[in-house]
């Protein structure tokens, strides 16, 4: 393996880290409290509502099947949370990958929480855990050179095919 010494990067994370830590939370929006302020689960595709947490499928998708289970409350962190939202949290993220090997056979799954902006949490603000089945070869050149993610299914056959797996009413 090549090593590149390049101190100036430093520098550079250093500033991106205080530059985001000056941001309020209280002026930044969230995008998983505002699906559920809407209220419209099918049009939100939130799948699954719990006692303290829910299951919405992600807009912006890995595979077809890429899900999300997100605490009600706005926590930033996961060992913020109260033991009965993690152990629901946990449980979600079981039934759902049981419906969605039911659903789409995968020949396996991602499961996990990128915490924080540095980890790559796109919504670094709200904690919430991914569910993303694989299958062989379903990653491919067009990731790497056309920077472009193949979804053979839109996000309302998700939706509906996850809602009847789970035994839910359609949309």
């Amino acid at each position: 393996m090549d090593l590149l010494w390049t101190p100036w990067r430093y520098r550079y994370m250093a500033g991106a880290h205080e530059a985001a830590s000056k941001l309020s939370p209280a002026n930044e929006s969230c995008v998983f409290c505002e699906l559920l302020a809407r209220g419209n689960d099918a049009e939100t595709h939130i799948v699954l509502r719990g006692k303290r947490n829910f299951v919405v499928l992600n807009a912006f998708p890995y595979t077809s099947g890429h899900l999300m289970v997100v605490p009600f409350e706005h926590i930033g962190e996961l060992t913020a949370l109260d033991a009965e939202t993690l152990a629901e949290m946990m449980l979600l993220t079981q039934r759902t990958q049981l419906a969605l090997a039911r659903v789409y056979a995968p020949n396996g799954f991602n499961i996990g929480i990128n915490q924080g902006r540095a980890a790559g949490a796109g919504v670094a603000g709200h904690v919430h855990q991914h569910v993303v089945p694989r299958w062989i070869g379903d990653t491919n050149f067009m990731s790497v050179t056309g920077e472009t993610r193949l979804a053979p299914e839109d996000l309302d056959t998700t939706y509906n095919k996850l809602r009847m797996d789970l035994g839910l009413p359609l949309a």
